[in-house]
């Protein structure tokens, strides 16, 4: 996983609108891999579903933001 994490919403209002829903779709199909991963074999560090679904809940509210 080389993909900078968000960090809070620094950086979030910089990202132009496709860009934007280009990361949500990103990330969605790569906690769905987690989740997947996680059920067969236990995840060394569990915690990066949370903090993944807490990026996606981030970009979203960004979203709805500009709408």
């Amino acid at each position: 996983m080389a993909k900078k994490q968000v960090n809070k919403n620094e950086g979030l209002s910089e990202i132009s609108l496709e860009s934007l829903k280009g990361r949500i779709s990103e990330d969605q199909l790569r906690l769905k891999k987690l989740h997947f991963a996680h059920a067969m074999t236990p995840l060394e560090n569990p915690m990066m579903i949370r903090s993944l679904r807490k990026d996606i809940a981030r970009l979203q509210t960004e979203l709805s933001k500009r709408k």
